[in-house]
């Protein structure tokens, strides 16, 4: 019997050699690589240039409440030059620190909530042609506020001015295929969240 679908749609780890490389940008959490490398060509074996951004990764808190809403926040965002929509997400730049631990920790940070239960939701590399960045999604099940007491996060710049609000799931699914939110995770993650609502989320892995 012949390997399925199941079997073969499935990414591959597979590294080629470096010849050289340059860093040309250390940032504080990024930087840049310009590697030489060698690839296939129309005359044989040819050394190329391929430049990427060095990314330490990214996670995202999907929560959603027992009457079927997401918590999103609104928060501008300079590159792009506007308030974008998105699921509360960070940077994974504490050392050592598991993915569904940031995404646990940017969730309280960003919009004062906490859930007792975490499911593994999306994975995936927003922009492989030229950045290492891996972003995973975390679905938050069992959401609760956190006490005001308990609050000790001081939100600065971005955050300072970031509003939490719970959205209709069914009413981000429509903003994200209308084009009206367009953040890669949140698109990504409220898509994911809406197809795993069809078996009630029973087909999600628990997060470790």
């Amino acid at each position: 019997m012949g390997a399925t679908w199941g079997d073969k749609l499935a990414d591959v780890p597979e590294r080629r050699d470096t010849v050289a490389r340059d860093v040309p940008f250390h940032g504080a959490k990024t930087q840049v690589h310009v590697d030489r490398l060698v690839l296939p060509g129309a005359d044989g074996p040819e050394e190329v240039s391929r430049e990427y951004l060095v990314h330490p990764g990214a996670a995202v808190a999907l929560a959603l409440d027992e009457a079927g809403r997401v918590l999103m926040v609104h928060q501008y965002r300079h590159a792009v030059g506007e308030r974008l929509w998105e699921l509360p997400a960070g940077v994974r730049d504490e050392e050592g620190e598991p993915p569904v631990r940031t995404a646990m920790r940017e969730l309280e940070e960003e919009a004062g909530h906490r859930a007792e239960r975490w499911y593994e939701l999306a994975d995936f590399y927003p922009s492989p042609g030229f950045s290492s960045e891996r972003i995973q999604v975390f679905l938050g099940r069992g959401v609760s506020a956190v006490p005001e007491e308990e609050q000790s996060f001081v939100r600065l710049h971005e955050e300072a001015d970031l509003h939490p609000e719970w959205v209709p799931l069914e009413e981000a699914v429509r903003a994200v295929s209308e084009g009206r939110v367009r953040n890669g995770a949140t698109a990504i993650g409220v898509l994911a969240a809406a197809a795993a609502e069809r078996d009630g989320f029973a087909s999600l892995r628990p997060a470790e």
